[in-house]
């Protein structure tokens, strides 16, 4: 990978085969806050989603023209694959093993991740958890982490966060695990919890759009546009109407705006 910035080029065209279907068929998350979820009226919110309305409006002058689905984490291929939607914009984080089953776009943000507990949890370090069990999110890239780099740790797989959380408070779970952009929107709403020091965190990575394999007009274009968002300071401007505390604002922004620190 190179990082965020990408040199600037024409415009390219928005394939012929995408512009006769009249919409962006797009799988977001529908419960994974700030990223994707469903608000209070069931409609569709969140960053990605907004990203998703935005690349829509470019391409064919609305953003009602984004056709969403909801995806989960482990959905999200074979629904791409499967063409029920034609680009995931769904915290999927660019892994080798995934590129040799899907293309992604140049990426729009990174990640870590890192563990919640219950607040007053015995452990203070990522290894604190060896013997342990962690709740983590089925698909999610963090179970495949800790069971290669953390073989001592049991992990819990559920289907959504509400199910995890729940596992750590019922006490079948030690910890949850997930995105550090998301574990701190979880922080802001439920006061009960606590995220391990920031030195903690794990598995940096890139996110990017998912597409199918050998589409290079698509991604040419879909590139061309998640840098125009970048450069026009789109998550700015998004991410404080999804995100209200200003230090998970602050955080969050950062993700989608900056490099990730080298280490």
């Amino acid at each position: 990978m190179t990082g965020l910035t990408v040199a600037k080029a024409a415009e390219p065209a928005l394939p012929d085969y995408i512009k006769s279907q009249g919409v962006l068929r797009v799988g977001v998350k529908c419960d994974y806050p700030p990223s994707g979820f469903l608000d209070a009226q069931g409609k569709f919110a969140g960053i990605e989603v907004e990203m998703a309305k935005r690349i829509a409006e470019i391409a064919f002058g609305s953003p009602d023209k984004a056709d969403m689905q909801c995806v989960t984490s482990e959905a999200r291929i074979p629904a791409l694959n499967g063409k029920k939607v034609d680009v995931i914009i769904a915290t999927l984080g660019i892994y080798p093993a995934r590129q040799k089953v899907i293309d992604f776009t140049t990426p729009y943000a990174w990640g870590a991740s890192g563990v919640v507990q219950l607040k007053g949890g015995k452990a203070k370090s990522l290894a604190d958890f060896n013997g342990k069990t962690i709740s983590v999110i089925k698909g999610a890239s963090q179970a495949a982490w800790l069971e290669k780099n953390m073989p001592q740790v049991q992990t819990l797989r559920l289907n959504t966060v509400a199910e995890a959380l729940q596992a750590v408070r019922q006490g079948r779970a030690d910890g949850y695990t997930g995105d550090t952009s998301v574990l701190f929107s979880i922080l802001s709403a439920n006061d009960d919890l606590e995220i391990l020091p920031e030195q903690e965190v794990f598995d940096v990575s890139y996110i990017g759009a998912g597409i199918r394999k050998n589409e290079p007009e698509w991604k040419a274009y879909l590139d061309a546009q998640i840098t125009k968002l970048r450069d026009e300071k789109f998550y700015s401007k998004v991410v404080p109407e999804v995100v209200s505390d200003p230090m998970v604002r602050k955080e969050v922004i950062k993700f989608y705006e900056t490099d990730p620190p080298k280490k």
